[in-house]
Formats: C-alpha cells, structure tokens, sequence
C-alpha cells in the first residue's frame, strides 16, 4: 500500500475509535418543560431575550448553565433551584424574583417539586448569538 494510503487509512480508524469512546460525563436532558420567546432583540453585542418558561409537576430544567445573566419572575407555582455543590438550594414561590448568574462555575437545576406547574417570565442577557443555556452533566447529586 503507498504510504498515503496508509496515512488516510490510519487518519479514518482513529477519528472511528474516538467517534465511539463514550463520554465521561453526559448531559442531563431537561424533562417536561417548555418555552415560548415573546421578544428578541440584539443591541451592542448583546441579545436582549424575554421567554415565558413552564416546568410541569415532577419537570427538571436538567444541569446547566447561561453564557449570560439570566434574570427571571416566578409568575405562578414554586420552583426548587439546586447549584451544583447538591447542598445549596433556594426556592422560588409565586412573586418571587432571581438572578442566575453567568458562567460554567454556575452549574445548577431547576426542579418542579410540587403538584402545579411553575411558570417563569425569564429575561436572558445573553452574548449575541449564543444558547439559551449551556447542558452540564450532573456534579453528582443524588436526584435529576
């Protein structure tokens, strides 16, 4: 075979072996939440998002966090938010405001623990162009 050849060869089965190596630590999915963006707007960099977020009873947000600061009004129902040392935990009744702030050190979890749905008016100050958020796998917490 010409060296070439070889070299190709090689190149493929590598990329192969390592497409296949799992992961060491996966994404926890959110489950049972939904979002609606009401108004967008991009202004010196910045993308200014406003979204009305539902967590349904027994949802999760799953483990992330923003590229941005996440400012945000619990407008019906309590939401139990957890940071990733699975110790610190709020809780977020109707009325109640929070800030999430941003960064990968700010790895967190928004959970529905009770029996209504929690509905967040969410305002995202987001880098222009990056995710609403950004999966994390679970540090470790004993629930999801």
């Amino acid at each position: 075979m010409p060296s070439s050849f070889r070299r190709v060869a090689l190149a493929g089965a590598i990329a192969t072996s390592v497409a296949l190596v799992p992961g060491i630590a996966n994404a926890t999915p959110s489950y049972g939440v939904s979002g609606v963006i009401i108004s967008k707007v991009t202004v010196g960099g910045k993308d200014y998002i406003l979204r009305q977020i539902t967590v349904q009873p027994g949802g999760s947000t799953g483990w992330h966090y923003h590229d941005g600061t996440l400012y945000a009004f619990v407008e019906s129902g309590t939401l139990t938010h957890t940071e990733s040392d699975c110790v610190t935990t709020s809780t977020y009744s109707e009325g109640a405001a929070f800030i999430e702030p941003s960064g990968a050190n700010h790895v967190h979890i928004g959970r529905n623990l009770g029996t209504t749905p929690v509905v967040l008016d969410v305002l995202y100050v987001d880098p222009a162009g990056s995710p609403l958020s950004e999966d994390a796998p679970n540090p470790g917490c004993n629930f999801q």
